[in-house]
């Protein structure tokens, strides 16, 4: 495989530029950090150093470990490239997991992964590749960035199976603009192929699988020493308020969420609700899972020009694994929206609504409380957009 002239789009000949890369010491950075170096780019890999290591050494399935930071050592000298290591500890412990702690607290499922995207890679990384003179930042991420007819647009990976573009929403246009993505045409088979032929050491590593910052993947533990309220025990209640168990604390359950209850009834029972100011968990019959409109706050529109009070047809993904379902957007302005979906569905408050049309990524936002059925979804003119 050679890089294509879409994934490099950069004006000048490849000897004349310099590339950042974000290597995590994980196979799919590194496979980026190699294509770039064969097609004669200057290449300076960075890896975050983001908590203290020595809490998750020898953990398998951990990314940026202390394993992971020599590996990212090992396949720059491998490739003859430049490669920094940059403390990020104190800004990832504020920016991602304080604030993963405090969504549970609030009743909430955070995504991690998009906030550090949002807040250090595609931020303050990309402030220090700018800083370098680099001419684009690149990752390892299976998406595509693409030229369209206003400008450039994100898109979904080739491989489905792949595909991270969820994770991606909250990326800023100008930060779409700087950055490439050069597996988002790549099955996960293909990029190890790669790694292969570059005779990289992480050629067989396995991928991460935990969320990067939680030892042996115990996150409830880390809640609950960062926000004591999120692992308080609790009632367990149904719509009507009636108590049917007890808990030990609401960080341990998502709306939607089915097992793990300890509820015994002829019909299963499935989180409603959680109510952090009483510390009680609503559970119900699948049935009243679903909702019709969902609000949503830090919207990042990446479609085609939509003013406040405009709408757009789409489809809509709740959760990262969901296939996504149809829905109309109403922007409401100020980074605030409404969804208003064409079948009722379950929303996790905490979670993010990715917005797609086909293949193409057209923003999202944060689901926020559940809207009041009853009242009624105010008329918002506008043409279809995105």
């Amino acid at each position: 495989m050679r890089l294509l002239l879409e994934d490099i789009d950069l004006p000048a000949a490849a000897g004349d530029q310099r590339i950042v890369v974000a290597m995590s010491g994980g196979v799919d950075s590194s496979v980026a950090a190699a294509l770039f170096r064969e097609a004669g780019f200057e290449v300076v890999g960075i890896t975050l150093r983001l908590y203290d290591h020595g809490k998750v050494i020898g953990r398998k399935g951990a990314c940026c470990a202390g394993e992971d930071l020599e590996d990212a050592r090992r396949v720059a000298e491998r490739l003859g490239i430049a490669h920094y290591v940059l403390d990020y500890e104190a800004r990832f412990a504020e920016a991602v997991i304080a604030d993963f702690a405090r969504s549970y607290g609030k009743g909430e499922t955070p995504v991690p992964c998009v906030r550090c995207n949002e807040r250090i890679k595609f931020r303050d990384l990309l402030g220090v590749a700018r800083d370098l003179g680099a001419a684009a930042l690149v990752t390892g991420h299976y998406a595509r960035r693409r030229r369209g007819r206003a400008g450039v647009e994100l898109h979904k990976a080739k491989d489905p199976s792949r595909d991270q573009s969820y994770f991606l929403f909250a990326t800023k246009r100008e930060e779409l603009s700087y950055l490439r993505f050069p597996l988002g045409g790549l099955s996960k088979e293909e990029t190890r192929t790669e790694a292969r032929r570059f005779l990289l050491p992480v050629a067989e590593k396995r991928d991460s699988q935990d969320l990067c910052f939680v030892p042996q993947g115990s996150y409830a533990r880390l809640v609950a020493e960062l926000e004591p309220e999120a692992a308080r025990p609790g009632e367990i209640v149904d719509r009507e308020g009636r108590i049917l168990g007890r808990h030990d604390g609401i960080a341990h359950f998502t709306v939607g969420q089915r097992k793990g209850l300890g509820l015994a009834s002829a019909e299963p029972y499935y989180v409603l609700r959680l109510e952090p100011a009483t510390g009680r968990v609503v559970v119900g019959p699948k049935a009243a899972l679903g909702q019709s409109r969902i609000e949503l706050a830090e919207v990042n529109w990446l479609g085609d020009p939509l003013a406040e009070g405009g709408a757009a047809s789409l489809s809509v993904k709740l959760r990262s694994t969901q296939t996504p379902v149809a829905a109309r957007y109403f922007s409401r302005g100020g980074g605030a929206g409404e969804l208003l979906l064409a079948a009722p569905a379950a929303a996790a408050p905490g979670q993010a609504a990715v917005f797609y049309k086909g293949e193409r990524v057209l923003g999202g936002g944060w689901i926020r409380r559940r809207l009041d059925p009853e009242h009624p979804l105010p008329y918002m003119p506008g043409r279809a957009a995105g």
